[in-house]
């Protein structure tokens, strides 16, 4: 509530207030991001022996739906600017999760 009260502050009050409330939103966006990257990185340092164990194909399998979600992240605004573009990018984002889940599952079946 106090990001919302903030940016309406600095596009009310502030001259060229609306420059400032996009380099907010940029600053918060790239924050989050700069977590998610943390994440995967402390994901894979944890995972490192599984990973170790995938066969060639299944790794590049799951680095290749990790790379289709982080270009489908920075992509989203013209991906959703329209109806097909949205859908594409719900299907594609549903496929590589699915498809990092299978290999998951498989990777700690016995």
């Amino acid at each position: 509530m106090a990001i919302i009260m903030l940016l309406a502050f600095c596009v009310a009050f502030v001259p060229a207030g609306g420059n400032l409330a996009a380099a907010i939103l940029t600053a918060i966006t790239m924050g989050f991001l700069a977590g998610l990257a943390w994440m995967v990185y402390v994901l894979g340092r944890q995972s490192q022996l599984t990973l170790a164990t995938l066969s060639d194909a299944r790794r590049g399998i799951l680095y290749a739906a990790l790379g289709m979600i982080a270009l489908l992240i920075a992509g989203s605004d013209e991906l959703t600017a329209n109806g097909g573009g949205t859908l594409a990018w719900i299907v594609l984002l549903g496929a590589s999760i699915a498809v990092i889940w299978r290999i998951w599952i498989d990777a700690n079946s016995y």
